[in-house]
């Protein structure tokens, strides 16, 4: 079955291998919590208010410097690890990493007093507490997947480009491989430069603490995120020649880009009208907001353009990821992509919900009839 999926070869650990593959996730995990404890770090207020102080919750953040020093020591081999190790133990890794999840689940979940909901299970999946932190605010939780999560997800994006360059059954190497390493990569590299913008999005102000965070954010972000490439690392080149290689090599990096654009600037733009809302964002686009009792719904820019355009953005991301592989028909090219589409056409709807009830359905109804597009400029 796995010879038929074209992922034969991440089953071919020896026993001890895969034992091995299977604690990986626990080493990483423990390895990213030391790093982030003693690393330095800058403390910053968030947007989401402390329900004990009544002020904003203080976040301690050092992404990218752990992000580096994660990069030098797999890179350089300082642990002794060989650099394909994390893609060759991926499927066990998975394993053993739902496997933490769960247990790291239950732990959190059931030691907090029961809420509204009254299913255990969907208080297991959901959680029950939005925040969790450690060692005298030094380590948020959430925060920590991002860290890990963001950082694992490049390093196993690079540890299969290394096994397809280093596999002499491949006389013809794909540069879609590295190119797809190299995108990941950026897009957490960016993450972490802004990182103190993720502590105004969905995530940290709407998601608890379940089952869904601590897996999506440990083990799916990490290791999922490069499905693609367990089907496509084993294939060459795909021979594309002429126009058609330049348009494949040129086009699905300036898609990349083209989303990363969107993404990122209307990041920013919210990041900024929460923080100063009279500033213009990039001394251009002047704010223009519809008033909502003390709220104020920020309507102009890259918001007046879709509610969530931004969400544009990570589908150009999607799609260039399926593109740069080369392999247009197979379906491996194109798992990472459906699942985009699908996670924030759910996400787009779950914040309108969020949004009507923060501001008012009148307001919000006010809003929509404005900015009557959802994601897609002009078409949904």
């Amino acid at each position: 079955m796995f010879e038929r999926l074209d992922i034969g070869h991440l089953v071919e650990l020896t026993a001890g291998e895969a034992v091995l593959g299977f604690l990986t996730p626990l080493f990483v995990m423990a390895a990213f919590a030391v790093l982030q404890l003693i690393l330095p770090g800058r403390r910053v207020p968030g947007y989401v208010i402390d329900a004990t102080t009544g002020e904003p919750r203080s976040y301690r953040l050092n992404g990218l410097l752990v992000f580096g020093v994660a990069q030098v020591l797999w890179w350089f081999e300082l642990t002794g690890m060989p650099r394909d190790w994390f893609y060759r133990s991926s499927l066990y890794a998975v394993a053993g990493g739902t496997v933490l999840a769960v247990i790291m689940t239950a732990v959190a979940v059931f030691s907090q007093p029961p809420g509204e909901v009254k299913s255990r299970f969907l208080a297991w999946w959901f959680g029950r507490s939005p925040e969790m932190q450690f060692f005298g605010g030094r380590l948020d939780l959430k925060m920590y997947f991002y860290v890990v999560g963001g950082t694992m997800l490049s390093l196993n994006a690079w540890s299969g480009a290394v096994w397809h360059y280093e596999n002499p059954d491949i006389n013809d190497l794909n540069p879609g491989v590295f190119a797809f390493a190299a995108f990941v990569t950026f897009y957490v590299f960016d993450y972490y430069v802004f990182e103190r913008t993720q502590l105004y999005t969905y995530d940290i102000i709407h998601e608890r603490l379940g089952f869904k965070m601590f897996w999506g954010g440990m083990i799916v972000f990490g290791w999922v995120f490069i499905i693609p490439m367990w089907g496509l690392a084993a294939h060459p080149d795909p021979g594309h020649a002429g126009a058609w290689r330049y348009l494949w090599l040129v086009g699905a990096p300036a898609l990349y880009a083209a989303g990363w654009a969107i993404t990122r600037g209307a990041s920013l733009q919210k990041y900024m009208f929460k923080r100063w809302p009279e500033r213009r964002f990039l001394g251009m686009f002047t704010p223009q907001v519809i008033e909502a009792g003390e709220r104020k719904i920020l309507c102009s820019g890259f918001w007046g353009v879709a509610r969530h355009f931004n969400y544009m953005g990570e589908w150009c991301f999607g799609l260039a990821i399926a593109l740069v592989w080369g392999h247009f028909g197979n379906l491996w090219a194109w798992i990472y992509f459906v699942y985009v589409i699908s996670l924030f056409l759910y996400r787009q709807m779950d914040d309108d919900r969020h949004c009507a009830q923060k501001y008012g359905p009148a307001k919000w109804a006010e809003y929509r009839e404005r900015v009557p597009c959802r994601i897609i400029p002009g078409i949904y």
